[in-house]
């Protein structure tokens, strides 16, 4: 054993069942990329309540600094998590079967005033940009993230090919 311990994460990425994992990944997939270290749970708003309010409450206190949270249908997810904890609660709205994700937009959109939650695209691509918001969050205060987020963009930029004239 080399005495080595992983970094303690940053971001908590939750989402409400096991099936969200699916479009959650791209988060997770982006923050490993980054190199932000983070962590991930199966937290429902209706099948587990008490481990969402425990989730929410300790996250702060656990080291954790930005939070995304995946939620399909109803999508309570986000909004419940942003009504217990001061961090920047990021909702991605999982794509449903019944209304192809809109009513999970919706949901995490509408929240009241005094509930802010940041609130992205419905599946992979509100996934992939809740990884980079996060990022970008750390970055404020992290100089090395702030380049590895801008080499990230160089990168993409660079990928898109010039357009025939």
């Amino acid at each position: 054993m080399t005495g080595d311990t992983p970094p303690a994460p940053l971001v908590g990425i939750i989402m409400g069942s096991r099936s969200d994992w699916e479009t959650m990944r791209h988060a997770a997939e982006t923050l490993e990329r980054l190199g932000v270290p983070h962590e991930t749970r199966v937290v429902s708003a209706h099948r587990t309540p008490d481990r969402l309010v425990a989730y929410a409450k300790a996250a702060a206190g656990r080291g954790l600094k930005v939070i995304i949270a995946g939620a399909g249908g109803a999508a309570h997810l986000p909004g419940m998590a942003a009504s217990m904890t001061a961090l920047p609660v990021l909702g991605v709205p999982v794509e449903s079967h019944a209304l192809k994700g809109m009513d999970s937009l919706l949901s995490i959109v509408q929240m009241p005033g005094g509930v802010p939650v940041g609130t992205l695209a419905i599946g992979k691509p509100g996934a992939i940009n809740a990884g980079l918001l996060a990022g970008a969050i750390l970055a404020l205060s992290d100089p090395a993230l702030a380049q590895r987020l801008e080499a990230w963009r160089t990168t993409q930029t660079d990928a898109v090919p010039d357009a025939p004239a």
